[in-house]
Formats: C-alpha cells, sequence, structure tokens
C-alpha cells in the first residue's frame, strides 16, 4: 500500500475530511481538519451530501472540543479512524473531466500520469464557484511544470496575476514584509496564475521515493533569532517545510512551515531570516512558521532587495 503524503487528503470514520500536511505520517496522519458533514453546510458532495468547510483556528477548536484525541501541533489520526486516502495523483483525470480549465492547465504541462494531481476541494468534490486551482506536482517535475507556467504566461496562454488579485494575496497571507517586497519576491517564483478568470497555483510535494528523508518538526527550542546567511541549496524551497541549507557559523538550515516563504530565495543569495532556533541532533535549525501566521517572523533575499 502506498503511504500517505503531503496533500493527499484523508476521511475518518465519521465523514470528516482533513489535508495531510506532513510527510511523516508513520503511526498516524498528521494532518488538518477541513470539511465536515452538516445538513445546512454550504458546500454540495456529487452525492447530495453537505458539508462544512473550517478554516485554521475554527478547525483546531472543533477538534479540542468534539476529537480531543486528535489533537496537536498538527490532527493525529490513526489509521484505525480512516476510512479512506483520497489522492492528486490518482484522481486527477475524474476532475478533468468535470473541470475544463484543470484539463487546460494539464494540456499545457503535458506531465507523465502520477506526477501531477488536483488537491484542495476539487479532489474533495466540494468546490464552489469561488473555488481555486491547488495543482499537485511531484519530484522534479515541480520545476518543469514552474518553467510552463511562466513561458505559459510570457506567452498569454494563461494570466498573470492582476495587481488587485496580488493585493488579495498578500492580505489573506498577512506577512511581515511590505507589500512591494512581498510582490517581489513572489513574481519571480511562478508557481501562481490564472486559467480563464480562475486562481492556480502548482504545490511541490516528494516523490515516493523521496519522502523518507523529509525532516520532522520536533528539535528543543532555543529561542527567537535573526540571522544573515548565504542559501547553499534550495533544491527544496518549495517544499513543505521549505528547506534552505545554508551557510552559517552557528545555524545549518532555515526551514518554512508557511507557504509565504516557500521558493523565497535562490542558491548563492543572502538572506536575512528571523524565526525559532532549534537544536536538531548536532545541527541548529532556524524555524520559520512556528505560529499559522507567523508573526514575527520571515526570510527575504537581500540579493533580490539589492541590500
Amino acid at each position: 500500500m502506498l503511504p500517505v503524503r503531503l496533500r493527499d487528503f484523508i476521511e475518518d470514520k465519521d465523514g470528516w475530511l482533513y489535508a495531510v500536511s506532513t510527510y511523516d505520517n508513520t503511526e498516524s496522519v498528521g494532518c488538518v481538519l477541513r470539511y465536515v458533514p452538516d445538513a445546512n453546510g454550504e458546500r454540495v458532495h456529487p452525492s447530495g451530501r453537505r458539508y462544512t468547510k473550517y478554516d485554521f483556528d475554527e478547525a483546531y477548536a472543533l477538534i479540542a472540543e468534539k476529537k480531543p484525541q486528535y489533537a496537536g501541533l498538527l490532527h493525529r489520526v490513526p489509521y484505525a479512524d480512516v476510512k479512506r486516502v483520497l489522492r492528486p495523483d490518482i484522481r486527477i483525470g475524474r476532475i478533468a473531466q468535470d473541470h475544463p480549465r484543470v484539463q487546460r492547465l494539464l494540456d499545457l504541462f503535458h506531465l507523465p500520469p502520477g506526477t501531477i494531481g488536483c488537491t484542495g476541494s476539487l479532489l474533495c468534490g466540494l468546490e464552489n464557484e469561488r473555488s481555486d486551482i491547488d495543482m499537485v506536482v511531484y519530484g522534479k517535475h515541480w520545476f518543469i511544470a514552474q518553467k510552463l507556467v511562466e513561458q505559459g504566461i510570457r506567452d498569454g496562454k494563461i494570466e498573470g496575476l492582476s495587481p488587485d488579485l496580488w493585493r488579495r494575496v498578500y492580505e489573506k497571507r498577512r506577512p511581515e514584509i511590505p507589500y512591494d517586497q512581498f510582490v517581489l519576491h513572489e513574481q519571480r517564483k511562478w508557481n501562481r496564475g490564472q486559467i480563464e478568470g480562475t486562481y492556480f497555483d502548482i504545490l511541490y510535494t516528494r516523490s515516493y521515493d523521496e519522502i523518507q528523508s523529509a525532516p520532522a518538526r520536533e528539535g528543543k527550542v532555543l529561542g527567537k533569532v535573526t540571522i544573515e546567511a548565504k542559501v547553499k541549496d534550495a533544491s527544496l524551497a518549495f517544499d513543505n517545510p521549505a528547506i534552505y541549507e545554508v551557510e552559517h557559523e552557528s545555524v545549518s538550515r532555515v526551514l518554512s512551515f508557511t507557504h509565504t516563504y516557500s521558493g523565497q530565495a535562490l542558491a548563492g543569495e543572502i538572506i536575512g531570516a528571523c524565526g525559532v532556533l532549534e537544536q536538531h541532533g548536532s545541527e541548529r535549525w532556524l524555524i520559520i512558521g512556528t505560529t499559522r501566521e507567523a508573526r514575527g517572523e520571515y526570510i527575504v533575499s537581500k540579493t533580490l532587495l539589492g541590500e
């Protein structure tokens, strides 16, 4: 049986749907609650069953109240309670058949089967007219898709983000950096766009043969620090967590658990980063995203900013 991995969804025995949020799923599934069956819910499954969508804080409050045995840094669902696993790469054909915009993206990327999928509300069959398209691309194929997004926008096959949409993304993320710096970093990532007016992004997930080496998020907290460091390796900068191997006198890695700072810097660039320092074995890692909105934490490319 294939392991459960980042960006899959699971359904528990009560029909609650969770977004898988880690690769560390050996003993139980680390996830975040997203949809709960509700006769008065606004989201409607093709089966006719209604659901309510829960935002982050609401989800944690509901789990604490109704299923405290799952509560933690992530919601931890034991495999005995997992009714089924929804896999983006397995269900992509059905999704594309029902959603022409998804098919257009598949035609643009033209990637081998098993290397691309669709997650989020479309995976669960709970999308509405305002839903975005969350494409998932696995392993090295993500970088092919990234280049095709860039070329597609330059050629006019897909649309870039308008200033109004950039502002909406900024206000949703509420990062600790100014708007102009945020957009400057984001515009060179080429991981989002619009297709026929619908927002989409491409999300990196490791291939199955890569997931065993994914880092766990447990270390001894040493305190909050701000550093400058040179990025040695940014090949996993779009993963979750985003990983930057750095040259620094005491920090070996900078990790971001918030999507805002994924892909934030390239190899060879100097970054400024503020977060929580943790001891991991003989190494010290700087963690960004220790809270949902990463208040007071950030990563910027000083090279990009010309500093």
